[in-house]
């Protein structure tokens, strides 16, 4: 550890007259000769929630065998290998809280807010929904996420007023359009734009106008702060001073990458798309994704969640090329593609798709792997919850539902597990109810939980 005889405050500020940037965690903010866990520096286990409808094809993603992961992993999950001892496998759970109520069929598709609460919706489509409690991610922001600029943070990559899935079967849009509800009744939005997001995170919430004529100016938020900068590096170790020169070059690079595409999205008018949003799906959540770790990094906020696509979305997806499609490709249609017929053929069509959802995931989880924090990495002091609601999506079936659980939690979870429960006895809500437990939050119940999931 680098001795200075500059102690930082955790929650350091740069500031010019347009824009505040918060610092990473830095030696320099920990007293000296003082353990970390003394500290008020103790890094906060972050939670991520990233939940997609319609499943997955089964027999390509769960493990034969309970216990350790085999050496290699089934092909849906293949692209989390560089964090198989960050990962826990869940297969066997029962999402009770997304079965249409008995003697109606067609209304579990309306029902993605159950799944951070497991509480099946209020069957309602005016003013009066509810879903009978918060989610855990809210719950567990009131807990840890008022210390930060943001309690938390809710990012999508589907626009909920696009015409990719109309609400129905007398169910509420908003059960569908957010995953994130802090109160029973009150759904936080979903920000679709990461130009918004970055400022939320960076800037200093300015009105619509005002960001448009920031961007003709092509100013940045760091040239602002670059004296200040410099100024508080002359005082740092080494080892200091290349973490912000490494987090500093990745808000350059975010930057970038906003302002090519909102140039990008205004050059073609008859898109009625926020500026900001990337024509690609990949690019799109690869920047939700970015900036997630650099929210976390900078302690801006701990918590967040991300909506992948809406139920019944007939979404294709052009597949990057990198070592998972090393050919690139088009997918199936989500919706269409999760009726498989039960086609071994089609069911491995679908699970090309479910492959390329969960290698988004994995490119996150990466990111966190290599970003310090503290004693160890934001994967170790993070916990990701990666889920959706269906098993075999062909036949609505909401049991042998898979759940993965990435993260260290802050030396709370072992990896490279896989855990194996018996067919309709294990409910969602134990898993979540476990997970409150990693953040100090003890409740009786959650939802439709009947207790701790065992053997986590």
């Amino acid at each position: 550890m680098f001795i200075t005889k500059r102690h930082l405050s955790r929650r350091t500020f740069l500031k010019s007259t347009t824009a505040t940037l918060a610092l990473p965690l830095l030696e320099s903010m920990i007293p000296a000769r003082m353990a970390m866990a003394q500290t008020a520096a103790t890094p906060k286990t972050r939670f991520m929630g990233i939940f997609f409808p319609h499943g997955m094809a089964p027999g390509h993603w769960e493990p034969e065998m309970e216990g350790a992961l085999p050496a290699k992993l089934p092909a849906i999950i293949e692209s989390l290998e560089p964090v198989k001892d960050k990962l826990v496998v869940l297969s066997g759970l029962w999402s009770k809280s997304a079965e249409p109520p008995e003697g109606t069929t067609g209304s579990d598709h309306w029902v993605a807010a159950a799944f951070l609460n497991a509480i099946k919706p209020k069957k309602t489509a005016g003013s009066d929904a509810s879903i009978g409690s918060p989610t855990i991610d809210q719950i567990i922001a009131q807990k840890i996420g008022q210390e930060t600029l943001l309690p938390s943070l809710q990012l999508a990559v589907e626009d909920p007023n696009s015409s990719s899935s109309n609400c129905g079967e007398g169910y509420s849009c908003s059960y569908t359009n957010s995953i994130s509800w802090p109160t029973a009744t009150s759904p936080l939005p979903m920000e679709l734009n990461p130009q918004v997001v970055f400022e939320r995170l960076f800037g200093s919430g300015a009105t619509p106008e005002v960001r448009a004529a920031r961007m003709r100016q092509n100013r940045s938020i760091l040239d602002s702060l670059l004296g200040e900068l410099a100024s508080i590096k002359k005082e740092l170790g080494a080892g200091d001073r290349r973490r912000i020169d490494q987090y500093t070059d990745e808000v350059r690079e975010i930057e970038r990458r906003i302002q090519l595409a909102a140039t990008a999205s205004t050059s073609v008018p008859a898109l009625d798309e926020p500026s900001g949003v990337p024509d690609q799906f990949d690019a799109h959540i690869r920047l939700h994704f970015d900036l997630t770790v650099l929210a976390f990094q900078a302690d801006i906020t701990r918590v967040a969640t991300l909506l992948g696509a809406r139920d019944l979305t007939g979404r294709s997806y052009q597949f990057p090329k990198n070592e998972w499609f090393p050919d690139g490709g088009v997918s199936v249609g989500f919706h269409g593609g999760s009726h498989h017929q039960d086609d071994p053929v089609q069911i491995k069509r679908y699970g090309v798709l479910n492959r390329y959802h969960v290698s988004t995931m994995a490119y996150f989880a990466r990111k966190l792997k290599e970003t310090p924090d503290g004693d160890g990495t934001l994967l170790d002091h993070s916990l990701i919850l990666y889920g959706s609601n269906m098993g075999n999506s062909n036949q609505h079936q909401h049991y042998d539902v898979g759940h993965f659980l990435v993260g260290g939690a802050s030396g709370q979870l072992k990896g490279n597990r896989h855990l194996k429960y018996d067919r309709k006895s294990v409910t969602t809500g134990n898993v979540l109810l476990s997970i409150l437990d990693m953040y100090g939050i003890h409740q009786d119940s959650q939802g439709d939980s009947t207790d701790r999931l065992a053997k986590l």
